[in-house]
């Protein structure tokens, strides 16, 4: 169904580059299947704790961007930054950037991936 209101759109837009579907779900991507997409990017929040990439969700691992939001958050909710680094190293084979989205940190970096990843693929 989501492919069939792509499609219709893209017929409608036909000079477009890039079309993001966002998909709503857990961190076992129940509600979206990654082989419908080009380029998928996983976002999670510092505030969900430092032990989510410890969990290795096919999110988590599998996404072609991991994206660590919320940085600005880890004081406040306990989060140990670095261990999120270490873990975020351990258990995923591709890219992964830190991000706080509300000060613009972090977002040329994941643009640049989604640049190269999409874009010039």
């Amino acid at each position: 169904m989501n492919l069939t209101q792509i499609d219709s759109f893209l017929e409608a837009e036909p000079d477009l580059d890039l079309v993001v579907v966002e998909s709503g779900g857990d961190n076992l991507a129940a509600t979206f299947n990654p082989e419908l997409a080009d380029y998928s990017l996983y976002v999670i929040s510092v505030a969900e704790g430092e032990d989510i990439p410890r969990k290795r969700g096919p999110g988590v691992v599998d996404c072609d961007l991991l994206v660590i939001n919320k940085t600005d958050l880890a004081p406040h909710v306990d989060v140990d930054l670095d261990v999120l680094e270490a873990d975020a190293d351990a258990v995923r084979d591709g890219p992964w950037e830190f991000t706080n989205c509300k000060d613009g940190e972090g977002v040329a970096a994941v643009l640049d991936h989604v640049r190269e990843g999409v874009l010039f693929a």
